[in-house]
Order: structure tokens, then C-alpha cells, then sequence
């Protein structure tokens, strides 16, 4: 790929923002190598991070967006796609009534690599290109929140409103080039053909969550239908 000229609003020296919110911004910075170009115009989009002929896109919310954008730069370009988890989460609140500091504690929920098949479920297929790479970072995070201002609060809507992610530190990661590499995360020990139970046995995942997984493993051609056991698809594997 030619080297992408920078505009004004990008940098070659520095590390382009284009308004973009705290999470985004600290994973640039702890993504960044000597010699990448940030914020690249190229094709009708902007780049996040450009390493040699590699486009690096930094995700923190739903793939769905996405979808145009990695179709079609997938067909002339390498791009890897960055996901940040939350392994450990720390809730900032504001004090009640203005008064105070605000406070801070330790969310009882842990992100771990499966949870990418919440989103990868946009474009599972997408694995199937050779110019498609996914790295999920297990991230620690601060989450800080803003107390709702609509008068008519439903009642079982959350009080507080997520308002920016902060990053503390990036704690693990997990490179998937290919449909075999994610097919790794199905457990070691299953029966040639197997069942989504078989699974969440097997990963101690929800069952919701294992149905996206074993859905997206199928679009990619990771695994197939074989059959029926009782209630449960039957699956195998394909690489």
C-alpha cells in the first residue's frame, strides 16, 4: 500500500484525537509503535492507526458500524480490528445531591475473550478473509457515570447514565487471525460431535452467549450442523 497522505486534522508525529472519547484515545497510545501514522483519510474513511501496509481500526462499542467500512477495506488492505474487554471495571459515581466526593467501587462483573461474540456476531464471515485479523484486549477500566436529568424516570431504567471509560491498563490479549485460531476457544476435551451444552459445560459460559459463539464459529466455517441430540443442534468441527 502507498503511503496514505496525512491531512491536517490526522498526524504523523503525533497521535490524531478527531474528538474521540478517553477508551479510544489510551488504547491508540498504548497501540502505537515508532513509525505508525494516525487518523489516515484513505478510501472515504479515516484510519485509527496505519503500521507499514496494516490498518489498525480500535473498536469500543458494537460492530455493527463497522460493517461498510471493514467490507471494504478488507478487499484491498490487511486491517485488524482492536476490541477492548473490561476484565476488572471500577464504577465512578457523582455524590448524591452535588455534595461530596464521588465513589468509587469495584464492579462485581468480569469481561473475559468470549464476550467478542456479543459483537463479532455483525460479521462473523468476515474471519473468512485473509486480510482480517482480530485482537480482543482484556483491559482494567474506570466507568465513569452521570446521574440521569429526565423528570419521568421508567421505573426499572438504570439511575445513572455511562458517561466515558477510562483506561487503567491492558492485562491480557488475543490475536485471531483465522477461523481455526478462534475455534481454539471451544474446550479441548470435546466429543468429536458435540452440543451447545457440551460447551457451556466445558467454558462455564451462559448459554446466551455460547449460542452467539457457536453461531459465529458456523459463519465462519469453524464448525457445522451434523445433526439433533434431544433439543440441541449437533455439532463438528471443520478445522
Amino acid at each position: 500500500m502507498s503511503d496514505p497522505k496525512i491531512e491536517p486534522n490526522g498526524t504523523q508525529n503525533g497521535i490524531g484525537t478527531l474528538n474521540e472519547k478517553p477508551l479510544h484515545a489510551s488504547l491508540k497510545q498504548w497501540i502505537a509503535q515508532p513509525g505508525d501514522q494516525f487518523e489516515v483519510p484513505l478510501d472515504g474513511f479515516f484510519i485509527d492507526v496505519v503500521r507499514d501496509d496494516l490498518l489498525i481500526e480500535i473498536q469500543t462499542g458494537g460492530f455493527s458500524p463497522l460493517k461498510r467500512k471493514l467490507r471494504k477495506l478488507t478487499k484491498s488492505y490487511p486491517v485488524r480490528l482492536v476490541y477492548p474487554i473490561p476484565a476488572e471495571k471500577w464504577l465512578i459515581q457523582p455524590p448524591k445531591l452535588g455534595v461530596g466526593k464521588p465513589t468509587r467501587r469495584k464492579s462485581p462483573k468480569r469481561g473475559n475473550v468470549y464476550h467478542v461474540f456479543k459483537e463479532l456476531v455483525a460479521f462473523p464471515d468476515l474471519m473468512q478473509s485473509p486480510n482480517f485479523s482480530l485482537q480482543v484486549l482484556l483491559t482494567q477500566e474506570e466507568e465513569h457515570r452521570k446521574p440521569r436529568t429526565d423528570k419521568r424516570r421508567r421505573r426499572f431504567r438504570k439511575k445513572y447514565l455511562l458517561e466515558e471509560r477510562q483506561l487503567i491498563d491492558v492485562v491480557g490479549s488475543h490475536l485471531f487471525e483465522t477461523a481455526e485460531d478462534i475455534c481454539q476457544l471451544l474446550p479441548a476435551d470435546l466429543p468429536d460431535q458435540f452440543t451447545n451444552k457440551d460447551v457451556i459445560e466445558g467454558t462455564g459460559q451462559p448459554a446466551w452467549l455460547v449460542q452467539k459463539m457457536t453461531y459465529c464459529l458456523r459463519n465462519m466455517g469453524g464448525i457445522q450442523i451434523v445433526g439433533k441430540q434431544g433439543r440441541y443442534q449437533l455439532y463438528e468441527r471443520l478445522v
